[in-house]
């Protein structure tokens, strides 16, 4: 009988046990962001996928630091200035200066041989102190500074500035530091209109992200478009387009009908997991940043998008170039490279600088980011 109460006890005892471990692995900070990735991604990632199906889930999270290796251009003395990439971010206004010299600067760190910037006239003095290594253009204007009568002629000489330059890009920031002014907005339709016409990809970001969501005209059905909504632009998009709520469980599925919906354009939606659709397939990048929040590190993503975008674009134009990445859309492959750099690159400006994180530290780690994934003596799989 004694040994049949110390055996009752001893299981009582490891019930209890187990219990315990239960309740804390359940409020463990990693436990919960698991369970929470879980759930944001729902169905899978494309149109046969189902609720619930593990497989698809795992395919989902993508190998971001495989497709880094794959597109980065190699480093020699062959190359010449220009060919790793050179990008024009169209933003900045006289109350936002910050956020386009972010992602001009980041396209350098990352490792793009030129960055331009085409802002107002009053961003540009503030934007050029900022660093030498940027090529701003004061071009653009804002209705204070333009006679209703004058506006016309004003447009037309600000897309004939920028039409000079257009051909030489190879990917286009639109929108951080952009601000609201009608004019300006204006204008910057008729240059997006203008690079799609050209051929040439953009990444929509801050206030281009406004511009678009009142007029989808500009990037539906242009496959080269990039859209990179946080989470209150996600939602306006979705209201707009889907005319429905943001629905966490099935999250995969909604950005997937999203894209498709807009006409196969590419969506990378920031999250704690980022994910990514051309209205074909969904990629996530859940790799783990920073719990720092500071302001201007969706400048420093859409600026390294624009970089790893072109660079995709070359790594499939190459003649001599045979290929073994199952994803074959330069825009998808961009925004995976993207959103893995700047979380890496967030990641080690964290644990140097814990609270006091700012946007400039998680710049500075960029190219140290990239040197761990792809060094710079071989950076071909």
């Amino acid at each position: 009988m004694l040994m049949n109460m110390k055996h009752v006890m001893n299981s009582q005892l490891s019930l209890l046990s187990c219990a315990n471990t239960c309740m804390l692995l359940a409020s463990s900070p990693v436990f919960r962001r698991q369970q929470l990735f879980i759930r944001s991604l729902g169905v899978g990632i494309d149109h046969h996928a189902h609720s619930g199906n593990m497989q698809d889930l795992k395919s989902v999270e993508v190998d971001a630091e495989s497709i880094i290796r794959a597109i980065t251009p190699p480093l020699d003395a062959n190359r010449h200035k220009g060919q790793a990439g050179k990008i024009a971010v169209i933003g900045g206004c006289r109350e936002y200066t910050g956020a386009p010299y972010f992602a001009a600067i980041s396209a350098l760190k990352i490792g793009a041989d030129l960055s331009h910037v085409f802002c107002t006239k009053d961003a540009a003095p503030v934007i050029k102190s900022y660093s030498p290594e940027l090529i701003v253009h004061p071009v653009l204007e804002e209705s204070y500074s333009v006679k209703e009568e004058d506006m016309k002629i004003i447009s037309s000489k600000i897309l004939a500035e920028v039409n000079k330059w257009m051909e030489r890009f190879d990917c286009l920031v639109i929108g951080p530091g952009l601000g609201r002014d009608p004019f300006l907005l204006d204008c910057v339709s008729e240059i997006m209109k203008h690079a799609r016409q050209s051929n040439i990809p953009f990444v929509i970001d801050g206030d281009g992200l406004f511009l678009v969501t009142n007029h989808l005209d500009l990037v539906s059905g242009y496959v080269l478009a990039v859209l990179t909504p946080n989470v209150n632009e996600y939602k306006r998009l979705v209201q707009k387009v889907l005319s429905s709520e943001i629905k966490d469980i099935d999250a995969a599925q909604q950005v997937l009908s999203l894209a498709k919906r807009i006409g196969n354009v590419t969506i990378l939606k920031k999250g704690k997991s980022d994910l990514i659709s051309d209205g074909d397939t969904v990629k996530s990048v859940s790799i783990y940043g920073s719990p720092r929040r500071c302001g201007g590190q969706g400048d420093i993503l859409s600026g390294s998008v624009a970089v790893f975008l072109s660079w995709a674009r070359q790594h499939f134009s190459a003649a001599d170039q045979n290929s073994n990445l199952s994803c074959k859309n330069p825009a998808v492959l961009g925004c995976v490279a993207g959103s893995a750099m700047m979380r890496k690159a967030a990641s080690l400006a964290f644990s140097n600088k814990k609270r006091s994180t700012v946007t400039g530290d998680i710049i500075e780690c960029l190219g140290k980011s990239l040197e761990d994934i792809c060094p710079a003596s071989s950076c071909r799989l």
